[in-house]
């Protein structure tokens, strides 16, 4: 994933926020632990205030004293961090664990109080206190019944549940960031679909994204697709003008054409000859354009047999003066299809092999072959072939190596324009003896 997509950032955040939750849990669950751990401990130090109180009895002289002290061992070793003490006025009893300690508990507590002290050892204590009156002989006898925890025996025990919880909390984390990943997978995938059906527009295979998608990328898909309808009808409109213009120009080029045979019949043939030239030319541009404008419409979008349409060219290119003397050949793979239309195919290999023919020798010979890029047409003749230097300009509009006849140089160009609309290329190399046009073009999809 890279740094700037959606998909990256959708886990990035989901992944900080199910972390921060998960800290924010922990943190909630270990105070609620905390908070029921010390209610627990509460009710136990008040169940021993109510045991003690019980066991309170009056002595000689009026002092109280516990006729059956608690037998648990933890108040009977020193500095245990299990407390007990009572007052009673005059008299004071407290726990073996306290040794010579006393308590600090607050003067004014109420009938309860609950709260935290420091025990002998500076430990910090959850003390709880009462005032208990207990009757004897002679009225009832107040006495302020204090029992105290060490903090350390809470703190254990809620580091032993956080101990316990962040393993659970780690699997909880792992599924959460796996069901965000499948999520955030399944939130994306229309826009996959939309990135597919734009490749396939790209390609040809398609002419719209289509409506079959979900509501939220829905409104997307549209917009594209009005802007190819929109874009279509403005070539459309564009590619008609551009015939318009191209036949009414065809006529008058015709008709001076005419007008430069009868001036060449009358005489002065130098005048003739440069009429003839410039209209041409311009019968080549204007030829051009028909042809680009044909391929403007919907390029790719057709399919023809490769073989088929070069046998159809070797046949004409046979009936011509220059083409009767020599051996044109079809070669190579039969059946093969490419992605244009037949005449657009027609009229590209046709400016090869025209070329192809006008330097030849002997020979012509058109090879069709399967290639990894598609569909390879090579023309290929056993004439003198090009300087190694011009190899490259070419294809360039107007450029010409043989200055004999009336061509215009714009067969390579004209090539190229057909096999680049479709996603192909135009290669040239000479072959020594001979030289070699190479039409490459994709297969049908």
């Amino acid at each position: 994933m890279r740094a700037g997509s959606i998909r990256l950032r959708l886990l990035v955040a989901g992944v900080a926020g199910i972390a921060l939750a998960l800290l924010l849990a922990a943190g909630g669950l270990a105070l609620l632990f905390d908070r029921h751990v010390e209610r627990v401990a509460a009710s136990d130090l008040g169940d021993r205030i109510e045991h003690l109180a019980s066991a309170v009895e009056v002595g000689p002289g009026g002092a109280p004293v516990l006729a059956e002290p608690p037998r648990d061992p933890l108040y009977q070793r020193p500095y245990s961090g299990h407390y007990w003490q009572i007052e009673a006025p005059g008299a004071e009893l407290r726990s073996r664990s306290l040794w010579d300690y006393v308590l600090p508990l607050p003067a004014e507590a109420g009938e309860s109080w609950q709260g935290g002290g420091a025990g002998p050892l500076g430990e910090p204590l959850l003390v709880l206190v009462r005032r208990i009156d207990v009757a004897v002989p002679g009225g009832d006898l107040p006495l302020r019944i204090a029992a105290a925890v060490d903090r350390a025996d809470l703190d254990a025990a809620r580091a032993g549940f956080l101990a316990d919880l962040v393993p659970y909390l780690a699997l909880l984390g792992l599924a959460l960031v796996g069901t965000l990943a499948v999520a955030v997978g399944m939130a994306l995938r229309p826009l996959s679909a939309i990135g597919r059906r734009v490749a396939a527009l790209s390609k040809g295979e398609a002419r719209r994204i289509g409506a079959d998608l979900p509501t939220e990328v829905r409104p997307l898909a549209t917009e594209i697709d009005a802007l190819l309808a929109a874009r279509e009808a403005e070539a459309e409109r564009a590619r008609l003008r551009a015939g318009d213009l191209a036949h009414g120009l065809k006529t008058p080029l015709q008709a001076l054409m005419g007008e430069a045979a009868r001036l060449r019949a009358g005489g002065p043939t130098g005048a003739a000859d440069g009429i003839e030239e410039i209209a041409r030319a311009m019968r080549a541009h204007v030829d051009r354009e028909l042809a680009r404008a044909r391929l403007a419409a919907e390029p790719g979008a057709a399919s023809c047999d490769a073989w088929e349409v070069a046998e159809a060219v070797a046949g004409v290119l046979r009936r011509t003066p220059e083409g009767a003397s020599l051996r044109i050949e079809v070669e190579g793979d039969r059946g093969a299809r490419v992605r244009l239309d037949r005449a657009d195919l027609a009229e590209a290999l046709g400016a090869l092999a025209e070329n192809a023919v006008r330097h030849a020798r002997d020979r012509v010979a058109i090879v069709c072959a399967r290639t990894a890029e598609g569909v390879a047409l090579r023309v290929r003749d056993d004439g003198p072939g090009a300087a190694e230097g011009m190899l490259e300009f070419l294809p360039g509009r107007g450029l010409r190596l043989d200055q004999r006849d009336g061509g215009t140089g714009l067969g390579l160009t004209i090539a190229s324009d057909i096999a680049s609309a479709v996603g192909g290329s135009l290669r040239l190399r000479n072959l020594r003896p001979g030289f070699e046009a190479e039409l490459v073009l994709p297969a049908p999809r």
